[in-house]
């Protein structure tokens, strides 16, 4: 049937034709639009009339598709050319509609669960506030999932403000705050404060929302420490970058540097130092350390290390080009390097960074639970323990062959030496081992330790002691039903008097047949254990006990994919793109976050909602004749 359609005040009868056309262009239009979403692409063009040379990608890529496709070159040149399907509305609407299928399926996936929430605010290149929204929680096949739910323009950043927009955010979706256990902010006072805090305020609403503080966040903390945890430490990374900016201030040095590096590793090839292979010695510059990403620290002084004969080479080329020798400082960065005490830092600082970083790099993990996380904690804490006393004489041993290799003196660790930072006169003396090996060595030990401790003291509070006990590692070894029952009891609204009545069986019973089931041998994590029991069925033989394992997994362990969603953000809304409305850019958010989901969303659904979310001038073919207006 064709159908009709209202242009103005005049009835117009649309041919078949024309719907097969306008269908063509709708699917040409949703496909560029798609493609550009998920590359994070621009859509408009400086100057998008047709004789234009900067159309922009959207216009430009159709135009292409155009000049490829016979019938969409057709259906645009034939068809109504008052209906291109080409305005900046048509593709807002478009990406709408695409967010919201996304947003759908991510509803589906929820279904009524019990769900945690991963909050941070960013500011974005129109200085607005910017608050990102992720939920957590365990999806049917057992599998930990966090998904952006979306942006929030916050034009303030009081924890009621950031309340409230949380609440509007999570019932504009028809989530309510009640089906919450847990939150992940970061440290700053108005999110995490005690009596004030957004934490705070929630759980007032709902008491079952436990807050933790962002391991990895706290992990950053934890590594500042290091650069403060002596006077010759920090003057360490005091050098630091001013090696760095010295050998990579002009493209010139950089240039010099490469070279120098390239015919070092020759030499190391010819010598047998190193091996050859794919991926191996490549091409590589000194890293920039960050000021608030301490992990890039460890990049640095790898590179520093990896480079010492070309980074020396480039800071005497700058000592001899120089016009004004007094203001360069090359000369005093050459003796800075080639002495013990800077050899020896670099080497402490690595072995220290290194271990960090692996703790670092595990919390960041979308999929880690909390009870993995404060393993390891353990297992970082434990190795520290285990370098304090057990590392000290490879750690010397690694130092002084650099310092042999490059000619720099090695000190004699049995002579005296007057203390770091007092005056000759109060003839205060030590030897060179007490100063290495205690000021150095064992205070910049004890100081990690002590602020781990500290930082991290929550891993010993009554809910993530009990939560302990589900670690399945050593065929649940840890595992204690007192324990997992007193975990069920602070979760009182999750379970009733009979569940309690029935949950130390069940318990008893669930750990009998996980030690005697083979699935369960070797697995070390939490996250496994539910994909298991859901793949045997053992969630619904042992539901109390699977509903125990869900509340420990949606806790949140850090806000990193909060991070994420604002390196995303830095790609979508650039300088060029900067008056970009919120709206426009909470959907395009959402589709490029969310590819996995939006991968697999057939076209012929976005078409549907495209056409339900408000009139147009024609509809696709094979729909009932409805009358619309002009948009």
């Amino acid at each position: 049937m064709n159908q009709k359609t209202n242009v103005g005040r005049k009835l117009v009868q649309i041919s078949k034709e024309e719907e097969k056309r306008y269908e063509i262009r709708l699917t040409a239009s949703l496909g560029v639009a798609r493609f550009l979403i998920m590359q994070g692409d621009a859509f408009r063009g400086h100057d998008e009339s047709s004789t234009s040379l900067n159309k922009g990608t959207y216009r430009e890529m159709i135009d292409w598709y155009k000049d490829k496709v016979e019938i969409v070159k057709e259906a645009y040149e034939k068809g109504s050319k008052n209906c291109q399907m080409l305005s900046p509305d048509i593709q807002k609407d478009l990406t709408k509609a695409c967010a919201e299928e996304v947003t759908s399926v991510i509803m589906d996936e929820i279904r009524g669960k019990k769900f945690s929430v991963l909050i941070d605010e960013s500011r974005d290149v129109s200085i607005k506030e910017q608050m990102a929204v992720i939920l957590r929680f365990v999806n049917d096949e057992g599998k930990v999932m966090e998904r952006f739910l979306g942006l929030q323009h916050v034009q303030s950043c009081t924890a009621i403000a950031l309340k409230e927009a949380l609440v509007r955010m999570l019932s504009s979706h028809n989530l309510s705050i009640s089906m919450l256990r847990g939150q992940g902010y970061d440290g700053a006072s108005n999110m995490r404060g005690e009596f004030n805090g957004v934490q705070k305020l929630i759980r007032d609403e709902n008491p079952y929302a436990f807050y933790v503080h962002c391991f990895a966040h706290q992990l950053q903390l934890v590594v500042v420490t290091i650069s403060t945890s002596s006077a010759d430490i920090a003057d360490f990374f005091n050098y630091v970058p001013l090696i760095v900016n010295n050998v990579g201030a002009s493209c010139m040095r950089k240039d010099a540097l490469l070279a120098k590096h390239h015919d070092v590793l020759l030499e190391k090839i010819e010598n047998g130092e190193i091996m050859t292979g794919r991926g191996l010695n490549q091409e590589s510059s000194l890293a920039r350390p960050g000021d608030t990403r301490w992990g890039s620290h460890l990049k640095t002084l790898l590179r520093i290390l990896v480079m010492w004969e070309a980074i020396i080479d480039v800071l005497e080329i700058v000592k001899k080009d120089s016009i004004k020798p007094a203001c360069n400082g090359a000369l005093g960065l050459i003796g800075k390097m080639e002495s013990f005490d800077f050899v020896f830092i670099l080497h402490l600082m690595i072995e220290l960074l290194s271990m960090i970083d692996i703790l670092s790099r595990a919390l960041q993990r979308k999929d880690q639970d909390i009870v993995e996380a404060m393993h390891l904690i353990m297992d970082v804490k434990d190795g520290l323990q285990d370098m304090r006393e057990n590392r000290w004489e490879p750690l010397l041993k690694k130092v002084k062959t650099l310092c042999e290799r490059n000619e720099i003196e090695v000190p004699d660790m049995n002579d005296e030496i007057n203390v770091r930072g007092t005056s000759r006169r109060r003839k205060q003396k030590v030897t060179n081992m007490h100063y290495y090996h205690v000021e150095i060595f064992l205070v910049a030990i004890d100081a990690i330790l002590t602020e781990l401790n500290h930082r991290f003291s929550e891993t010993s509070s009554e809910l993530l002691v009990c939560m302990a006990c589900f670690n399945p590692r050593k065929s649940f070894s840890n595992f204690d039903v007192d324990k997992l029952v007193r975990l069920a009891e602070i979760y009182a609204e999750d379970f009733d008097i009979g569940d309690l009545t029935v949950l130390p069986n069940e318990l008893k019973s669930f750990v009998n047949r996980a030690r005697r089931t083979p699935e369960f041998l070797g697995c070390t994590e939490l996250g496994k254990v539910a994909e298991i029991m859901v793949k045997t069925n053992m969630n619904t033989s042992y539901q109390r006990v699977y509903r125990l394992i869900e509340l420990t997994l949606i806790l949140p362990v850090a806000t990193a994919s909060v991070e994420r969603i604002f390196s995303a953000m830095s790609i979508i809304k650039t300088d060029l793109r900067s008056k970009m409305g919120d709206e426009w850019l909470n959907d395009l958010m959402i589709c490029y976050n969310e590819k996995e989901i939006f991968r697999k969303i057939c076209n012929e659904k976005i078409k549907k909602r495209f056409e339900e979310m408000k009139k147009r001038r024609m509809l696709l073919p094979k729909k009932l004749m409805i009358a619309s207006s002009d948009e």
